[in-house]
């Protein structure tokens, strides 16, 4: 299942990953933190996204609950084909250039990249 999030979908999604099943009232309490988003256009997305098949509905209640139908794992991955495929012209290796070149990675981070790498160098 290929997944064309929107920015505003992904902001839903990671609220859902962090706190599970939501109402639309959590989920628009959270964006509302950090956004001036009204609630029907909160439920308007969580609508969308669930005519999408991005999220399950459960209407047994009166209030419904929501809950992501993929990871977050699924969601990065389409992200990044698409970036690789349209800023790299199919290039890991840039992408992965890029990245390390423009943020400084902590020693732990870049000691866990060279196991990494290290393991797929010997899965060839």
């Amino acid at each position: 299942m290929e997944i064309k999030a929107t920015e505003s979908e992904l902001e839903i999604l990671q609220i859902m990953w962090e706190k599970g099943q939501c109402t639309v009232r959590d989920v628009h309490e959270v964006l509302a933190e950090t956004k001036d988003a009204g609630y029907t256009t909160t439920l308007k997305l969580m609508q969308i996204m669930h005519d999408k098949g991005m999220v399950e509905r459960d209407t047994t209640a009166k209030t419904h609950l929501y809950k992501a139908l993929i990871t977050r794992e699924q969601a990065q991955n389409t992200a990044l084909d698409k970036i690789i495929s349209t800023v790299f012209k199919g290039s890991a290796s840039q992408l992965i250039m890029q990245a390390l070149s423009s943020k400084q990675s902590s020693k732990e981070e870049l000691d866990m990249i060279k196991d990494y790498l290290a393991q797929l160098q010997n899965n060839n």
